[in-house]
């Protein structure tokens, strides 16, 4: 894994740490799996640097990976960290903090989902209609999850960053 990668794995791991540790005391969400939760995040991009010479599915590729080696419960939520399949049930589930949690980190920095957004449709939407049409009801999605997780929490979303700054109790 490049550095690059591994840094922003590490941010996103921290996020994702953050807000499940914070859904768990204030709403009682202990169903979460925090340890499943970090490191999923950790491994989310396993794949992506052997995928960006080939143009692979990092996605699809981490989830092999994480599968080759008995990680079936990280391999689920890593196969869906790009792109995710609503659950329908209105609960959030690991997969859902993991996906949110990529989407807030541009590199190793905490950003909104406006500005990763409008990096992602840089970067991948290639000036392609259809493929920033995709793109962009992805973020829809994202802003569901992003209502769901808020909902239960005692800060906004735009305070993310901050208060990702004052924790210092981090496993990660």
């Amino acid at each position: 894994m490049l550095d690059n990668i591994r840094a922003h794995s590490r941010v996103v791991a921290r996020v994702a740490e953050l807000i499940t540790r914070d859904l768990a005391q204030k709403s009682g969400a202990a169903e979460l799996n925090l340890d499943l939760v970090i490191s999923a995040s950790l491994l989310h991009d396993i794949a992506k640097t052997q995928c960006l010479d080939n143009g692979c599915d990092h996605a699809r590729v981490g989830g092999e990976i994480c599968r080759e080696h008995g990680f079936v419960e990280i391999a689920a939520i890593v196969e869906e960290h790009v792109l995710i399949k609503s659950n329908g049930s209105g609960l959030l589930t690991e997969k859902e903090i993991v996906y949110y949690a990529d989407k807030r980190v541009n590199h190793d920095q905490v950003v909104s989902l406006a500005d990763r957004l409008a990096y992602i449709l840089d970067r991948y939407g290639r000036n392609n209609a259809a493929r920033q049409g995709l793109i962009q009801q992805n973020f829809a999605k994202c802003l569901t999850v992003e209502k769901l997780i808020f909902a239960g929490l005692d800060f906004h979303p735009e305070q993310l960053a901050a208060r990702l700054m004052a924790k210092q109790d981090w496993r990660v």
